[in-house]
């Protein structure tokens, strides 16, 4: 199973989504669903007492809801029960909520929208660019973080033909790289930026991102020409991969005078463009508070 996982919202609330390629249909966590559907604090609870006035449901529970791995809050990886479009669809037949009917609309929104992405993929990226736009990166930041998506996505692929499949080994080559480049695991990186769940590459500098983008070019050229199999084997690939962006790094501070690994974070530099506007606008009353 090819998974991407997001969180959608829905009126504030967070929906965990994972999208199969395989099977090419979105599975939602089903705690989520019924939390948006009944505002309960304990979902599990609620999903007893359905099940118990809902036979029918609680026999086919299994099938409908099947064990899916996606983020559980505390950040870690771990099998959630989730369904599909149709299974949702039953759940939320056996829920008396006012919020069903909004639900089931935006349900339907999510569905065309990753139709629209399949049918034109550079929606997605469209999509994300607004997205950073809104929280205030520049133009030439965004379009190189385009780029690293992009190129991790290569990287990512060719680490699985390499056959690569478990997260945490995904997570341990990623550190390799990162630290034959950086100096830091990505866990010890986060820590120098004062980062904790923050995305590590949403708050690094363009130098950074460059450097980043440029360790794992390599390593998937690499890979592609030596075709390594296994951990030990993409380990030393990703390992070679991530000392020529070291090299081009030392070179870049040489000229420089100083380090281009930076402990600012995303917050540090970037201004959310309706702050921006907020400051450009005169006050209604002369008084400049609102």
């Amino acid at each position: 199973m090819k998974e991407n996982f997001t969180i959608q919202f829905f009126e504030g609330k967070k929906v965990r989504i994972v999208w199969d390629a395989e099977q090419e249909k979105y599975y939602f966590a089903v705690a989520d669903i019924v939390q948006v559907l009944t505002d309960t604090v304990n979902p599990r609870d609620y999903i007893k007492k359905m099940l118990r006035r809902d036979p029918e449901l609680k026999s086919k529970w299994g099938t409908i809801c099947p064990p899916v791995e996606m983020i559980a809050p505390d950040g870690k990886r771990r099998k959630t029960q989730a369904a599909d479009f149709e299974g949702i669809f039953r759940i939320i037949q056996s829920i008396p909520s006012k919020k069903a009917e909004p639900v089931k609309k935006w349900l339907a929104e999510v569905g065309a929208q990753r139709i629209d992405q399949m049918v034109d993929p550079e929606l997605t990226f469209q999509m994300a660019v607004e997205d950073y736009r809104r929280r205030g990166y520049s133009d030439r930041w965004i379009n190189e973080r385009m780029r690293s998506i992009e190129m991790r996505k290569e990287l990512t692929d060719e680490w699985h033909r390499s056959g690569i499949h478990e997260p945490k080994d995904f997570a341990t080559l990623t550190n390799v790289l990162t630290k034959a480049w950086s100096g830091m695991t990505t866990g010890e990186y986060k820590r120098y930026k004062g980062l904790r769940k923050e995305n590590l590459r949403d708050n690094m500098t363009n130098v950074e991102l460059a450097l980043n983008t440029l360790a794992e070019v390599t390593t998937t050229e690499l890979s592609r020409q030596r075709n390594p199999k296994g951990m030990a084997q993409s380990r030393k690939t990703a390992h070679e991969g991530g000392e020529v962006a070291r090299n081009a790094r030392a070179d870049i501070e040489s000229r420089l005078g100083r380090s281009v690994i930076s402990s600012e974070r995303a917050s540090d530099y970037v201004k959310p463009i309706e702050q921006t506007e907020a400051k450009e606008l005169p006050p209604s009353d002369g008084s400049g508070e609102e």
